[in-house]
């Protein structure tokens, strides 16, 4: 009986939430373990099913990298890095499309739609979705490697107001019809910006952001603007998690209401961070 009543005060503590929140739209940025690992995936699909459900509008905008790795193995291709980004020559791009909109995106629908769920695979290149240039890093020139210069929501609006789930892949293409890769954090960052989303949400393989990468107690929970800057300045937000936080910046500016950050190793971590009082990862806030 305790724990059935437990079960009810989770429902209870959810209620206001879930009626805050009925037909606003949130952005997943879906990658890491939790899209590699069974049990993660089976966990997140159920999560976005959930919010669907309740009168939630997701847009799942997935990444691949790993997935693209493997393939460029099995043809003999190696994969080279410059500042943490994937060096894209024209044969590479083609292989991220075919991994990206081909097995992950119509896996992605594929396990939804088991749920009962209605879901549409599409790329940037749908519906002229994702406009693109080419992005230099640090002035280097990298190939077909996108920026994203503008988004075109018509597609992704239509889907949602017919009741499907959006799944996006992050490629998209320019003036003269160039295909490219773009960073699935910076595409999610602007879809979410473009379509003034509520959330957005970015599961990750870790905890949060810390204030010591090596103590996952010591994980900010709330943040705004001006104290990521700052954070960022002193070196508290280092590495890896740079750029992650600038993307969740980049979401607040474009007019998304609160961006968070989420270990998808974490069962349910979606729900949990939604519709509870604590939150389990790092929202950012203007």
């Amino acid at each position: 009986m305790k724990h059935a009543i437990e079960k009810a005060n989770v429902l209870i503590e959810a209620l206001p939430y879930i009626r805050k929140f009925a037909g606003s739209i949130v952005v997943v940025k879906y990658g890491g373990s939790a899209m590699v690992d069974e049990n993660m995936r089976t966990s997140v699909i159920q999560d976005i099913v959930l919010m669907k459900r309740i009168g939630l509008n997701p847009v799942v905008v997935h990444g691949g990298g790993k997935a693209i790795t493997e393939m460029l193995d099995r043809i003999g291709k190696e994969s080279a890095f410059i500042d943490g980004m994937r060096v894209t020559d024209e044969e590479t791009a083609q292989v991220a499309e075919m991994v990206l909109c081909g097995s992950i995106g119509k896996k992605l629908v594929q396990a939804l739609q088991a749920q009962g769920i209605q879901a549409v695979s599409i790329s940037g290149k749908d519906g002229d979705t994702l406009h693109t240039k080419k992005k230099l890093v640090n002035g280097k020139d990298i190939g077909y490697v996108g920026e994203i210069v503008k988004v075109n929501t018509g597609l992704i609006t239509s889907l949602m107001d017919d009741e499907f789930i959006p799944v996006v892949a992050p490629v998209g293409t320019d003036l003269e019809g160039h295909t490219y890769n773009i960073n699935a954090d910076y595409a999610a960052s602007a879809i979410a910006g473009a379509l003034k989303a509520q959330k957005l949400v970015f599961l990750t393989d870790v905890e949060g952001i810390l204030k010591d990468k090596d103590d996952p107690s010591s994980i900010l929970r709330r943040l705004t603007l001006s104290e990521t800057e700052k954070y960022i300045e002193d070196g508290t937000i280092n590495g890896g998690m740079i750029p992650k936080a600038k993307c969740c910046m980049d979401g607040i500016e474009m007019g998304v209401q609160s961006v968070h950050i989420l270990d998808g190793r974490l069962p349910h971590s979606l729900l949990l961070e939604i519709f509870t009082n604590d939150g389990i990862g790092t929202m950012m806030t203007r």
